[in-house]
């Protein structure tokens, strides 16, 4: 059943093959086994393309549902006293990477010596099935409804902008006042759309501005430099903002909040050192202790 559903998720025996470190005659063997079991066929297979009988779509969720009662029989009765071993995969975005979660990753292999973590830093969506990527820390408030998610912290956001910016072109008094500035914006999130919360009523104002990138460290960088105002992750402006580069504004409406979570594909046959990581990353990230430093701040 666990070949059957990798070369299904993976659209070839190949890539199943390559993932449970069988060869692919085995995986062909193992998938005639339970064809021959259940007394169907379940996959239409060609030299180019491989796809689900009817039968096989039938099949797949109630082996996934199978595989992943197996994991959580395993999960109960495992050995507490045991160590978590093995690689982990995970990938995240460049700025909480880099400002978070590379010290938790760290912190984490240090407490448990018989683990290895492969970190992808990327600005883009993660396909983790065809990537091979175990745990990705996103940061939405639109989880995709096929992952299983576990909410780590919430990702807060800060309008700020250095002193030089600020007394050049002065501080907005309102929210709908960055409407007449130059602000600087996210490619994907809030890209010509702020969205605030003030006393209970959502408020919406459009920006523009010169500088736009997909990444929220070159956004910082750029506030930095006196180039604009940028709606930032308390996550990685708390530190430039306790510091004095930066000034934390706008102090009676509150950017949207968003959720920063851990996800993967499934339950199934869960290795210890994946359970291990998503609890990790609870203690450790479940408080947001980044926004402390911004306390009184605004």
């Amino acid at each position: 059943m666990q070949v059957f559903v990798e070369v299904a998720d993976r659209g070839s025996l190949s890539a199943a093959a390559t993932q449970l470190d069988m060869s692919r005659a085995m995986v062909s063997r193992y998938l005639a086994e339970l064809e021959e079991w259940v007394g169907v066929r379940l996959l239409h297979r060609t030299t180019r393309r491989l796809s689900l009988t009817p039968a096989g779509a039938e099949t797949l969720p109630r082996c996934r549902r199978m595989l992943d009662m197996v994991g959580d029989m395993h999960e109960a009765v495992a050995t507490p006293e045991a160590a978590p071993k093995g690689l982990l995969r995970m990938s995240a975005s460049p700025s909480f990477g880099n400002s978070q979660l590379v010290a938790v990753v760290a912190d984490f292999v240090r407490r448990y010596p018989g683990t290895a973590v492969d970190l992808l830093l990327v600005d883009r969506l993660v396909n983790l099935v065809e990537e091979r990527v175990d745990l990705a820390v996103r940061i939405t408030n639109d989880v995709d409804p096929s992952l299983i998610a576990r909410r780590l912290a919430d990702c807060r956001s800060v309008v700020c902008a250095s002193e030089a910016y600020l007394s050049q072109r002065g501080v907005p008094a309102r929210a709908e006042d960055l409407a007449f500035h130059n602000c600087l914006t996210h490619s994907y999130h809030g890209h010509s759309l702020w969205r605030f919360l003030r006393a209970g009523e959502t408020v919406d104002v459009p920006v523009s501005g010169s500088i736009t990138a997909n990444e929220a460290q070159v956004l910082m960088a750029a506030a930095l430099r006196g180039a604009g105002i940028a709606l930032l992750p308390t996550y990685l402006a708390a530190p430039e903002i306790a510091a004095g580069r930066l000034r934390a504004i706008l102090g009676d409406s509150e950017p949207q909040v968003l959720g920063i979570y851990a996800v993967y594909a499934s339950r199934r046959q869960m290795p210890l050192v994946l359970r291990t990581m998503l609890d990790f990353l609870v203690e450790q990230l479940g408080q947001g202790p980044w926004d402390a430093p911004l306390a009184g701040r605004k």
